[in-house]
């Protein structure tokens, strides 16, 4: 028996709209990686780009269980000697917070080109518009 591997023109992508409102991070960012790599299809295939296009709204509402917003630390480091930067998930979420989403969903895709691509669907803004209407995006709940 053959297995059914989906043509680059049969993949249809639609666009998603999540609200971010009070849900918990981690599980929003879950689903958002669910829905962008496709596992909600038939048709999905592992090394193929089968998912929809994302858009979170409300970023900055998200919610995060625990002592997490004064616990949880993000590194960065440019590679110099004594370049190691760190804030806390607070600071982030207060001036950044499409960046606390990013990096939830990025540690749930794959570390490769697929998932550089897959991470280039979702959309992520801080407050209640966004600009894809005209795309007619359909509302997921969690």
């Amino acid at each position: 028996m053959r297995s059914y591997i989906p043509k680059e023109d049969e993949i249809t992508r639609e666009w998603v709209v999540m609200d971010a409102s009070d849900q918990v991070l981690g599980r929003l960012a879950t689903e958002v990686a669910r829905l962008l790599r496709g596992k909600h299809k038939p048709d999905f295939t592992p090394h193929l780009d089968t998912g929809d296009f994302v858009v979170v709204i409300n970023a900055e509402k998200v919610r995060l269980t625990g002592a997490k917003l004064d616990d949880k630390v993000y590194y960065r480091h440019s590679g110099k000697p004594g370049s190691l930067k760190s804030e806390t998930a607070r600071e982030r979420l207060e001036k950044y917070p499409d960046r606390v989403i990013q990096a939830a969903v990025w540690g749930m895709l794959p570390k490769n080109r697929l998932g550089r691509k897959l991470l280039r669907k979702l959309k992520i803004y801080s407050g209640p518009e966004h600009p894809h209407q005209a795309q007619q995006p359909k509302t997921h709940t969690l």
